[in-house]
């Protein structure tokens, strides 16, 4: 059975977190058969992970040249691994292949996090004491799980996620072959070489998405969202609507409702935004041969942000995403809200970290295909985009019962009309220190903004200059402005003037 991931994809690209990925020089059981529970019993629902034996690791890389096994062990340490699995308790099989990276020999294991969790695994597996223990993932590292790590991973039992489970309504025949070559095709899958040779059952299974008995093989849910025509027959209102309202009395409104498989929508919504709602407008300066370009929405931003909430929504509930594009802002809306996990504060303050994820495997199809970026990484690089376009931050919004999130992306100020706001002039002449402190003065008497932001507004473009960089420290030394959050990375926060009422 071959793993649906290249060995080059794995280790060459950033579709897995490094942290799912656990190198051994060469076969070890003792250590390899307790990653392999670690990664099974996947007590933070990532998806488990791979242990490349073969391959030596040296501070947190690999080691090169690539050493790799020698072809003749290859079979026997495949043996061994099916031998010293069969200790797990309950039984736990990883799927595993021989790959060529960079001209050496290696196996490959994939370790997907288990139906059956949690997994016992013998302290000692090659000794005659098989006292047997729960060991988890940490970062990078497999450690032995403490009382309260054992409680959780007791509690995983009865808490599949949803998009994991067998759907009982569904059939093989539900699972669609164009769509899933197509996703083979994309993510370059070792799978597609035999796909003409297998049948539907033989890749949903490859895959893993169906599971259950020979006699009753069923998708589970994922594999229906990615690989259906028509997921809302099982997942009533999964998809995407979009209104773009250009007038507060809803003349020349647009409504658009975007279908089929959810990577499909995804694509489908962020393209009519691309095209339809992202504007440029270019200010030339005597100052400066190069022109400066500002767009109304960070493009890069609002894929992240509806990416985001086609990854984080609940499909157990019947509401759609909703994009709502109006005059000065766009609203994205999904449902239901952040998990408890994650405090008031941290949705106030743009840090949302989460520690699990709703979706586990609706995230690593979208990794793969480069629909979303890595673990808790989709937010900052959202708000990088924004501010690299000297546009406002967004605000993230939710009930005190979580019932659904929304983030509401305001315009760039450049596009509004004169009456809202004064548009944003090119530089006519060299700026003192004394008037660059003064206008930063007088733009925080209006609001808040970020340094970069500050800088684009007063007709700059490029990284921050030095100049401009000296004034700001010499403005907060003064006491005069001050950053709103001490503990947020500078780039990311808002100044503010002190004596501002």
């Amino acid at each position: 059975m071959s793993i649906p991931i290249t060995i080059d994809k794995l280790l060459n690209e950033n579709i897995v977190e490094w942290a799912r990925i656990e190198f051994k020089e060469g076969w070890n059981p003792d250590t390899t058969l307790k990653t392999i529970s670690a990664f099974a019993n996947d007590i933070d629902n990532w998806g488990g992970g791979y242990v490349v034996i073969g391959v030596k690791e040296e501070n947190g890389k690999i080691a090169r040249p690539v050493k790799g096994l020698n072809d003749d062990s290859i079979d026997h340490i495949q043996k061994e691994l099916l031998r010293y699995c069969n200790y797990l308790y309950p039984k736990y099989i990883p799927q595993s292949e021989p790959v060529e990276y960079e001209g050496a020999h290696l196996l490959l294991v994939w370790c997907p996090g288990g139906y059956d969790r949690p997994y016992q695994c013998p302290k000692k597996p090659t000794s005659n004491n098989h006292e047997k223990t729960y060991y988890i993932r940490r970062l990078s590292s497999t450690i032995e799980a403490t009382d309260l790590d054992v409680k959780e991973l007791i509690s995983l039992t009865h808490n599949v996620p949803f998009d994991d489970r067998i759907n009982m309504k569904a059939n093989i025949s539900d699972l669609k072959y164009p769509l899933l070559r197509n996703y083979l095709q994309s993510v370059n899958s070792n799978l597609l070489n035999e796909i003409d040779r297998k049948s539907i059952e033989d890749i949903a299974s490859d895959l893993r998405i169906a599971d259950g008995p020979k006699e009753y093989y069923k998708p589970i849910n994922v594999g229906l969202l990615f690989f259906n025509d028509a997921p809302e027959q099982f997942f009533p209102y999964t998809r995407i609507e979009v209104v773009n309202i250009p007038d507060p009395t809803g003349q020349g409104m647009e409504e658009r409702i975007f279908t089929g498989p959810i990577d499909q929508q995804l694509r489908d919504a962020i393209n009519y935004i691309k095209n339809n709602v992202i504007a440029e407008k270019v200010f030339k300066s005597s100052e400066q041969a190069e022109a400066t370009r500002i767009k109304n929405y960070s493009y890069e931003a609002l894929e992240e942000f509806v990416s985001n909430a086609i990854y984080h929504r609940s499909y157990q509930t019947y509401e759609p995403v909703t994009i709502r594009i109006e005059k000065e802002q766009i609203e994205i809306t999904s449902t239901p809200g952040p998990d408890r996990s994650i405090s008031d504060n941290d949705i106030k303050n743009l840090t949302m970290r989460s520690r699990k994820y709703r979706n586990r495997r609706i995230g690593d199809f979208l990794k793969e295909l480069h629909l979303v970026e890595g673990r808790n990484t989709g937010i900052p690089t959202a708000l990088k985009g924004i501010e690299n376009n000297g546009s406002p931050l967004p605000r993230f919004v939710t009930d005190e019962d979580r019932t659904f999130f929304s983030v509401i992306v305001p315009i760039h100020e450049s596009f509004l009309t004169p009456l809202q706001k004064e548009v944003i002039k090119p530089i006519k002449s060299r700026r003192t220190k004394s008037e660059i402190k003064q206008l930063i003065l007088t733009y925080l008497d209006d609001n808040n903004y970020s340094a970069t932001s500050l800088y684009q507004k007063m007709g700059y473009s490029g990284n921050i200059s030095k100049t401009f960089r000296q004034c700001v420290d010499e403005l907060i030394t003064e006491s005069r402005i001050s950053y709103i959050e001490s503990s947020l990375n500078s780039s990311n926060n808002l100044l503010t003037k002190n004596n501002k009422l």
